[in-house]
């Protein structure tokens, strides 16, 4: 059992990286209002913080997070629309400017499949499971999935999952897409927080976060469009500092010291 609302999402930095674990291990991390507030409170956070360069997200216990509290939604149908209003949108997670890798030790299910996909990159363990689970709760295809399954599987793969709501093991997982490393033995979060603190050493964190918004941004548009943007992108990428560091940091064969991101009040563009 966990406490108060500071223990559903608990928060431990390593290095550079955080991580964030939901701690409903009894529930297999189901979520609730509660926790979405609290995971959503840290990563606010986590934008801001300079000695937060990556951040990284898991489930304690056997799950990552097996989608809504059951006892929770059952009253959903009688919820009004002013209830349902929240501080924050449900896809707020896309939004972070640092890398948010995935770690899934266990069942991604439903909204817990959702929260996986809104991670830049999935590690998974042999138990990691995922299911979309929404037709088989009478449910639609919620918070975006219809549009971010098709775009890692494949439309008729996509189809198949939201349909059937079967469940995809780990193998085929990391077959299809929905993994992007396995991790056959060891600690899965060991392993995401060393690709995350690779990241955060190696790699510029304006550049990835300008990379971030050239993914999201052109992921509607035309090849030309995207052209363009990186034209413009790259000749003020030419003329700041990380690209001067970049460079020398190479020649002199060196770690690079990269400054952390502005805040987000800041004028400099980001």
């Amino acid at each position: 059992m966990t406490g108060g609302p500071d223990e559903l999402v608990l928060a431990e930095h390593r290095g550079s990286v955080l991580v964030l674990t939901f701690n409903r291990p009894a529930k297999l991390n189901a979520w609730t209002d509660e926790l979405e507030d609290r995971y959503f409170t840290l990563l606010d956070a986590a934008e801001d913080d300079p000695d937060v360069r990556a951040v990284v997200v898991t489930g304690a216990g056997r799950g990552f997070c097996a989608g809504a509290d059951l006892q929770r939604l059952q009253a959903a149908g009688e919820v009004s629309e002013a209830d349902r209003a929240r501080r924050r949108p449900r896809d707020m997670p896309l939004t972070l400017r640092k890398p948010l890798i995935g770690a899934v030790g266990g069942v991604a299910a439903g909204l817990g499949m959702v929260e996986a996909l809104y991670c830049d990159i999935r590690f998974g363990s042999p138990a990691a499971r995922f299911t979309t689970a929404f037709a088989q709760r009478g449910l639609i295809a919620e918070y975006g999935i219809s549009w971010l399954l098709p775009r890692l599987v494949g439309r008729s793969r996509a189809t198949d999952l939201l349909l059937s709501s079967r469940m995809v093991d780990a193998e085929e997982a990391l077959r299809i897409g929905l993994l992007d490393h396995l991790v056959p033995t060891g600690n899965v979060v060991d392993a995401a927080v060393a690709y995350a603190a690779d990241l955060a050493t190696r790699c510029s964190p304006a550049s990835m976060a300008t990379i971030k918004s050239q993914l999201r941004d052109d992921a509607n548009g035309t090849y030309a469009d995207s052209m363009t943007r990186a034209e413009g992108l790259m000749l003020q990428a030419f003329r700041g500092a990380d690209f001067v560091e970049g460079v020398a940091s190479h020649l002199d064969k060196r770690p690079p010291s990269f400054p952390s991101l502005p805040v987000r009040s800041s004028d400099v563009p980001v």
